[in-house]
């Protein structure tokens, strides 16, 4: 029997944005602003030939309890703007922006990206996300009209007409009208940006609904994803990587990377140790409470955050936080904290860290490396988005320590051979349609 080939391992990098697993408390933890911590972690990235950097996105600051949420204080500053900037101090990132389909529109973004695409020299992405709730859209003149069921049609909807003003420039370089009526969107003139290096930017989607693995068989080139374990991994891997065919798509056409987390130490017990400092960092007290009253929809300030969890059942639709994406049904999360709590005797804010945050890789490189690359091998990802959790400097040790061991072991890249995002990722050129 043939072998097959090694697995080339893709690697990205997310900024730290304002999220719990950023530690603030470091003292090597920098601005969330300045654009010296955008371009540090974007030139380290690069110095390490990843795929792409990274952004989120925040339409509207988080509030708890009426209060804006302590993370969301130091701001959101915009996507596309500061990778336009970064386009100027890199030269073979690839540069991705997350942003809304539900409070946009397609000819004004498809105008956005495209210019990017072109600044880049082709390395322009975009992360697809949706949003239903009212109060994000308080801050849009539409406010929250969109029902949760629409907001996937939308996005899809929303995407193709994208691509259908990235298709309306000639090979020759000649605009041709466009005009494009559906469901959501009734439009129709002349894009204003020549097609651009890649063709259309990269489509990235997150998230692991039913919905969301549908919407990236159909539509993306990259799913951001979070599984917690090898088998988890691979039981998504098949999963999203056997509706392509129902498209018309090949395995080779989307690429599966989960966010994860990497700590590094000499020792195996070093590194755990460093580890289990880190969660403490991430989760405190106070973190650990408003975790609990995020599921449970009610207030738990009495709580000991070293006590047990709370006896009563979270209520059915919990409205103590906006603007946080939904953790899926608030019981079943809540019986399963029950659970772990129990068996293995965890308190308030044990039962938190063991629960929460993304898959972790710990250990020595060596081990680190062998890891990453299994998971890889054996199908539960085509690569991966780092998070780490310091800003800007969480991804230096990685790229120093880890990146040469990959190459070592002939899974990863010693330099860029293309040009485009679409080049360092393995995805073919868009077939122009019309």
């Amino acid at each position: 029997m043939t072998e097959r080939p090694l697995k080339q391992i893709r690697l990205a990098a997310h900024f730290p944005g304002v999220n719990s697993a950023t530690v603030w408390v470091d003292p090597r933890s920098r601005s969330q602003i300045e654009f010296s911590s955008f371009e540090h972690l974007a030139r380290t990235a690069e110095r390490g030939l990843f795929d792409f950097f990274f952004l989120a996105e925040g339409l509207r600051l988080r509030e708890h309890k009426g209060r804006i949420h302590d993370l969301d204080v130091v701001g959101r500053p915009e996507s596309i703007t500061v990778l336009n900037a970064l386009a100027a101090v890199t030269e073979h990132l690839g540069l991705a922006a997350t942003v809304n389909a539900t409070f946009n529109e397609p000819y004004e973004l498809a105008r956005r990206l495209a210019t990017l695409d072109h600044l880049s020299g082709g390395r322009a992405a975009w992360n697809v996300v949706t949003s239903s709730d009212a109060f994000t859209g308080e801050n849009f003149r539409r406010g929250g009209f969109l029902d949760r069921a629409d907001r996937y049609t939308r996005a899809a909807e929303f995407v193709a007409t994208a691509r259908e003003l990235w298709d309306s420039w000639t090979p020759d370089g000649l605009s041709r009208p466009f005009a494009h009526r559906g469901q959501h969107f009734d439009i129709a003139g002349e894009f204003t940006v020549p097609r651009s290096p890649q063709g259309h930017p990269v489509v990235i989607q997150a998230g692991d609904s039913e919905e969301g693995r549908e919407f990236a068989a159909a539509t993306a080139d990259v799913v951001f994803t979070r599984q917690a374990s090898l088998e988890g991994g691979r039981a998504f891997y098949a999963d999203v990587k056997r509706r392509l065919a129902k498209y018309g798509r090949t395995f080779e056409d989307l690429k599966i990377m989960p966010g994860v987390g990497v700590v590094l130490g000499d020792t195996a017990a070093e590194a755990q140790e460093k580890a289990a400092e880190i969660r403490r960092q991430q989760t405190s007290p106070q973190t650990a409470i408003l975790t609990l009253e995020q599921i449970w929809g009610v207030d738990l300030s009495s709580y000991d955050p070293d006590g047990p969890l709370p006896d009563i059942d979270p209520v059915a639709e919990p409205t103590l936080t906006q603007g946080r994406t939904r953790r899926g049904n608030t019981l079943e999360i809540a019986e399963r904290w029950r659970a772990l709590s129990k068996e293995k005797g965890l308190s308030i804010r044990e039962t938190v860290i063991e629960a929460g945050g993304r898959q972790s890789f710990v250990g020595t490189p060596q081990a680190v490396a062998a890891e990453l690359d299994e998971f890889v091998q054996r199908d539960a990802a085509d690569g991966f988005i780092l998070v780490p959790h310091l800003t800007p400097a969480g991804l230096d040790e990685f790229v120093d320590r880890v990146v040469p061991l990959l190459q070592e072991r002939g899974v990863f890249r010693t330099e860029y051979k293309g040009t485009t995002l679409r080049s360092h990722l393995g995805l073919s050129e868009p077939v122009r349609k019309g």
